[in-house]
């Protein structure tokens, strides 16, 4: 920028903590996974550290804005960034739905004598292909009891998150107009719809385990159900942190008509988690 000069931000801590504290959740995560209740404590305290370094990270970003440090320069850099982030969540989930999709159109159709690789039927002769795998083809391993009727629990989670997606983009409306008590208000029934999902999910999960056998044990069924909607109820969880915070915001009267990215980053991403889930709806619980 030739005869101007824009806002560097100074050398920031958190991103090296915020991947300590997170390597810290999954290696506790993985050890209870694996080893049982001795990596609840590691999990515990990885969590609590993201908690704690997205609050303390939160509030430098929002001090540096509300100091009038950003500019135009800034605002590029954030929505380039914001959008290079979704990018790599879409290829995120996208490995999960292409492990989902690998197996249920290559590998139980050669364990059954299909394809070019058919031969892998010789490893379990009696084996026969189905989505969801019921039985799966090692004995030792015993499949789900019974799956979940997507028209239930599960579409009313898609009502859900499908409703929140509407009245966040009510709440940015309002904010764009000015109206800041009717952002404040379809923003806060956006946060409360995100809190029904996840207790939704969490009863689900319950279900899952207690009344119809679905577990991580439970075969490839099991776990790519609980990769694919536990990643995302993750999502979920944190994208409704970040709307109380965005709510808070509002609140306090951060945020203008013309200068509220906070909040439309916000949304970005709790979109891009409704149309996930739009996928999990469609490819892990209707077909």
């Amino acid at each position: 920028m030739s005869g101007g000069t824009y806002y560097v931000p100074a050398s920031s801590k958190w991103p090296a903590l915020a991947s300590l504290a997170m390597g810290a959740m999954m290696a506790g995560t993985g050890t209870l996974l694996v080893y049982g209740i001795a990596g609840l404590p590691v999990m515990v305290v990885g969590l609590l550290a993201i908690l704690a370094v997205m609050t303390l990270w939160f509030r430098d970003v929002i001090h540096e804005s509300r100091s009038g440090l950003y500019d135009a320069q800034m605002d590029r850099s954030f929505r380039w960034g914001m959008g290079w982030f979704i990018f790599s969540e879409v290829m995120f989930f996208a490995a999960f739905f292409g492990t989902l999709f690998y197996v249920r159109t290559f590998a139980l159709p050669w364990l059954d004598g299909e394809g070019a690789k058919g031969v892998a039927a010789l490893l379990w002769p009696d084996f026969t292909a189905s989505w969801p795998l019921m039985d799966p083809p090692d004995a030792a391993i015993e499949g789900p009891h019974e799956t979940f009727s997507p028209w239930h629990l599960p579409l009313v989670n898609t009502l859900i998150l499908v409703s929140s997606s509407i009245t966040l983009t009510v709440a940015h409306e309002g904010l764009k107009e000015g109206y800041r008590e009717t952002a404040r208000h379809w923003l806060l029934g956006t946060v409360l719809l995100g809190l029904c999902f996840i207790t939704i999910q969490g009863f689900e999960y319950y279900e899952a385990y207690s009344h119809y056998g679905i577990t991580l044990q439970a075969g490839i069924y099991g776990a790519t159900f609980f990769l694919l909607t536990g990643f995302h109820g993750l999502h979920v969880i944190i994208g409704t942190i970040i709307l109380i915070s965005i709510l808070v915001r509002v609140q306090r009267g951060h945020f203008s008509r013309d200068d509220h990215f906070g909040f439309e980053a916000a949304a970005w991403y709790w979109h891009f988690v409704d149309v996930v889930w739009i996928g999990l709806f469609t490819f892990v619980y209707v077909f």
